[in-house]
């Protein structure tokens, strides 16, 4: 059996735990930048403010409504999705983390008697520990709990946030209920194509008539999704591995046409790119610079300009990504030319142990020495203390954020504060 455990407007729900006074009133939280509306709670939901619009759109309507907005926290929020998933690990050693808000649980080789009393101490476990609600959908597949757990969420009061489809009786019920574009793996294209071949629900998927448009559709992706929606389970648990590419990309505050500062920007995108590789213990031989105007000031002439460039060695050092990033920015950059958005991107990545030594030509030892000290620095202080000169001491992400909660988790100048009287 598997469970899907999906964490309720979850970005919301983070907000809400170091500030119980917001629970019951409208909240939403903005993207980039503050731009769009990217989280929601049911309060805003029942208002009328629809997902990713700009909020600049629907200011009026916030203010309307007294809603509370806040900017994207992704320390805070990033810390207390890895927290959810260290609880879900006491439930069962089988956890895969499917995104910041969801896992799949696999209870495979246990006994458990009564699963929908066992999805409601997982909730009642993740409430009391961390104050987020979420809701669990068991099934005998996964493509089958990714359904009974949108069941658990809309049904709430009858379901109390957990669903079992555990009969074949309960499994086509579910698929009849389920619409086309619910089905987990069908985007807005395919659901089109579908719809245009009548299948507009989960139910008319599995029909066997329809099985030769799904081959023709899907290939072996859609065969896969057809068999684990008929409850045979060919989906298995995916183990964590290691990210093939690691990018890092943002928006600016404001266009950037500076080449001092634009520089800046992108040693500070390569330096994160270096620490995440070293996090996951591997390196690169490759980097990719990416630089974007804004699409709509450019009169149809091309806006997104890309540069790759191989590395004499492989590395993972901030030192040597970055000024292989310089080296590209150099050649791309265009003097008087407003950029709206750059990022870095290391590819060809090996695991350290795979890594090729060059004879004649290698890093500088001391590099990986330096790097050394800096990761530890971060990891006792939680902050970028150490940074390379060519960055800017004071903020690594200048992005609009006025709307900022505290890291109250992370940062220890930002621990909630408690006044006794």
């Amino acid at each position: 059996m598997y469970a899907l455990v999906d964490c309720n407007n979850f970005y919301v729900s983070c907000e809400r735990v170091f500030q119980p006074q917001l629970n019951g009133k409208p909240v939403v939280v903005l993207s980039n930048n503050d731009g769009c509306i990217i989280s929601r709670s049911n309060e805003a939901k029942g208002l009328g403010i629809p997902m990713g619009a700009p909020e600049f759109k629907v200011r009026d309507l916030i203010k309307q409504h007294d809603i509370k907005v806040f900017s994207s926290n992704y320390a805070l929020y990033g810390d207390l999705s890895c927290r959810v998933m260290k609880t879900l690990e006491h439930f069962t050693p089988n956890v895969e983390v499917y995104s910041i808000d969801e896992a799949f649980l696999c209870f495979s080789g246990q006994d458990i008697v009564d699963y929908h009393e066992y999805g409601l101490q997982i909730r009642q476990r993740i409430i009391k520990w961390l104050s987020i609600p979420t809701g669990i959908g068991f099934a005998p597949t996964k493509a089958l709990s990714k359904i009974a757990n949108h069941i658990a969420k809309k049904f709430h009061e009858r379901t109390q946030g957990v669903y079992v489809i555990d009969t074949d009786e309960k499994r086509i019920k579910a698929l009849k209920w389920t619409k086309i574009e619910d089905v987990w793996g069908i985007g807005f294209r395919l659901t089109k194509k579908m719809q245009s071949k009548n299948i507009k629900t989960a139910y008319d998927f599995t029909l066997p008539h329809n099985e030769a448009f799904i081959r023709k559709e899907m290939g072996v992706v859609g065969m896969r999704l057809k068999y684990e929606l008929e409850g045979k389970s060919v989906l298995e648990m995916e183990e964590p591995k290691a990210k093939k590419n690691i990018a890092v990309t943002r928006s600016f505050e404001k266009d950037i046409s500076d080449f001092n500062e634009l520089k800046e920007r992108v040693v500070t995108f390569a330096s994160v790119c270096s620490e995440k590789l070293r996090k996951q213990n591997s390196f690169c031989n490759a980097v990719i610079l990416y630089l974007r105007k804004d699409p709509f000031n450019t009169n149809g002439e091309k806006y997104s300009f890309y540069r790759m460039q191989t590395l004499p060695f492989s590395s993972n050092t901030s030192f040597s990504i970055s000024q292989t990033a310089i080296s590209m920015l150099k050649d791309l950059y265009q003097e008087g030319t407003a950029y709206k958005k750059a990022g870095v991107i290391v590819t060809e990545i090996v695991p350290s142990s795979q890594r090729q030594f060059k004879l004649f030509d290698e890093e500088n030892p001391k590099y990986q020495k330096l790097m050394e000290v800096m990761d530890a620095v971060q990891d006792k202080t939680g902050e970028r203390k150490l940074r390379l000169a060519s960055q800017d001491l004071k903020r690594t992400w200048k992005m609009k954020q006025n709307h900022l909660s505290n890291r109250y988790t992370t940062n220890f100048n930002e621990l909630l504060e408690v006044k006794c009287k």
